[in-house]
């Protein structure tokens, strides 16, 4: 059980509702005032409203096949994004 001074560090997947320490998902953010939708990949300050998402295959997948991203960021996602997570999931291995 997580205390609750401790639960402002976690977070909770889009995708499956996994709740647990922000470091462990990968960040989408729609940036503000741009509202462009960019990763987050932790070298500068990104502000805005975000989205978390397990860094697994499944999540990703069922992220893009249920429109997950745009709904929670209200914005539309471009294909891009998905394309350059799956990168990373890659890249992760």
């Amino acid at each position: 059980m997580v205390k609750i001074a401790d639960r402002k560090d976690y977070r909770r997947c889009i995708s499956c509702r996994k709740f647990a320490p922000k470091s462990e998902f990968w960040r989408v953010v729609k940036c503000h005032p741009s509202k462009q939708v960019a990763i987050d990949l932790g070298t500068i300050l990104m502000q805005g409203r975000s989205a978390y998402l397990c860094p697994t295959a499944e999540c990703l997948q069922l992220a893009q096949k249920k429109n997950r991203l745009s709904r929670s960021l209200k914005a539309a996602v471009a294909e891009d994004i998905y394309h350059q997570l799956g990168l990373l999931k890659l890249i992760d291995k």
